[in-house]
């Protein structure tokens, strides 16, 4: 069944400009959520291929940051045009892997091609500046150089996304990188590589190695000397211990970590707007997001209104396989992202939270749970801490806006928060008072590669689109001269 959406996508390690299988012969199965079915197995890298991988980039260094940045610009260019006029096959591939509907994924190939289209542009951007020293009267030449060889490590729940995001910047920059995938969904970073290809990128600027070895591997790449960068997307614990691992050698780190994000909706809201953001903030990719909201504080005077309408909603969503017509939530990536929410759900009910929609997996093959929808929820319940990363709303009330910045604002994360209201002077100052790297103001979507992506307090470090996330990959110099 999976034959016409496997033609032609790789199955090993993309190291050096060639396909070659792990140095052990090590291979791992990649699952379809739908199904629980095999899809396919890819080779697994070891240590020395994580090695290769590295020397390969390394050789590779010198001739692609020595490209003109219109060069390299034009290659980024010609690949965010390749990957369009494939869309509708890299969809597919990524439901098949990931789970998310079809819709979900068509979408997701327009946003990871746009990071190749904006940092296209962006390449020619890396502007120095030239002034007088007030003091010495030397001449100050400020530049930015490519910092080097770069390690990104990247989530299953936007397996194109997440890579062209980092890719993008990493050669706009000058910068060769090694891309290691999540287990769950390589296929899709496999499949760009002939397209990467096609594009004009040389041999060893990108190179990929799926690995159900990651640890190891991972850090083996970051202890190697040559390795200047290291961009990871995913929780927080993990980016804590590559935090720890980036620091024996100094490398310079890119973190996109966990979120808990809060989504309020004062009396004065638009109702209707503030359920279609909500669809969009909470439902986007089955709520498998680290964007995705995860604390819903709405207003006690339109509490009612609120719930009834998103429950309405999220219940008239039809669940199934993600490559269906007419499928608007698919199964979670895989058995333990659903149990966790499933026990999310059990504990907050347990705890008196009711259920207006939702809460029961059904029965069978495939990864799936409900979309769900659940009011009076406690604040001692595990899903007001937790990421849910699933289709679960949790609604909670408040009364005054002070209340609804400071419980907001209760968590370690700092990613994304969204604010519904009329009030544009309230919006932009509860906006200015939430710890949050980014908010979205009537709004139930922030990701753009024209903006800075990224978050405060324990949700990472850096940012990623916009002119900043080019800026991750080049080091500043200045030559201090006289003439």
């Amino acid at each position: 069944m999976y034959d016409n959406l496997l033609a032609g996508v790789p199955t090993d390690l993309w190291i050096g400009g060639k396909w070659r299988k792990a140095s052990d012969q090590s291979r791992f199965d990649v699952i379809d959520p739908a199904t629980e079915n095999v899809i396919t197995a890819v080779a697994s890298a070891s240590i020395d291929d994580a090695k290769a991988a590295i020397d390969a980039a390394s050789d590779a260094f010198p001739g692609w940051a020595a490209r003109k940045p219109r060069e390299r610009g034009e290659i980024l260019r010609k690949a965010y045009e390749l990957i369009m006029a494939q869309a509708e096959r890299l969809a597919r591939l990524i439901t098949l892997e990931n789970g998310k509907a079809l819709p979900d994924s068509r979408g997701e190939v327009a946003y990871a091609a746009e990071f190749f289209r904006w940092f296209a542009e962006e390449a020619v951007r890396n502007i120095g500046q030239v002034y007088n020293a007030p003091s010495s009267g030397a001449r100050i030449v400020v530049q930015h150089k490519p910092a080097g060889v770069a390690v990104l490590v990247t989530p299953w729940n936007f397996p194109a996304a997440m890579a062209t995001r980092k890719i993008g910047p990493a050669l706009a920059a000058g910068c060769p990188c090694v891309l290691k995938p999540a287990s769950e969904t390589p296929l899709t970073m496999l499949a760009l590589m002939p397209i990467l290809e096609e594009a004009g990128v040389p041999a060893g600027v990108v190179n990929v190695i799926p690995s159900r070895r990651s640890g190891p591997v991972v850090s083996a790449m970051l202890h190697d000397p040559r390795v200047r960068v290291v961009s990871f997307t995913g929780s927080t614990e993990v980016g804590r211990k590559l935090l720890h691992e980036a620091a024996d050698g100094v490398v310079k780190p890119a973190m996109e970590l966990g979120g808990n994000a809060p989504f309020v909706v004062f009396e004065d809201a638009d109702i209707d707007a503030a359920i279609e953001g909500a669809m969009i903030a909470k439902m986007r990719n089955m709520g498998e997001a680290c964007t995705a909201a995860n604390r819903f504080f709405v207003h006690e005077k339109v509490h009612d209104a609120f719930a009834d309408k998103l429950a309405a909603r999220m219940g008239a969503m039809r669940m199934g396989n993600g490559l269906e017509d007419g499928v608007a939530l698919g199964p979670l990536v895989n058995a333990d992202t659903r149990d966790k929410v499933k026990t999310l759900v059990e504990d907050a009910t347990a705890k008196g939270a009711k259920v207006l929609i939702g809460a029961k997996a059904p029965a069978g093959k495939g990864f799936f749970y409900p979309a769900t929808v659940l009011t009076a929820v406690p604040d001692n319940a595990a899903m007001v801490r937790e990421e849910i990363f699933g289709p679960v709303a949790a609604i909670q009330t408040f009364k005054t806006e002070d209340e609804a910045v400071q419980r907001a604002n209760d968590t370690e994360y700092g990613l994304v928060a969204y604010v519904y209201t009329q009030d544009l002077s309230r919006g932009m100052r509860v906006s200015e008072k939430l710890d949050f790297g980014m908010i979205g103001l009537n709004r139930g979507l922030v990701s753009d590669p024209a903006a800075p992506f990224g978050g405060m307090k324990q949700s990472g470090l850096g940012r990623e689109g916009a002119h900043e996330g080019l800026m991750e990959f080049l080091e500043t110099q200045y030559v201090s001269v006289n003439w």
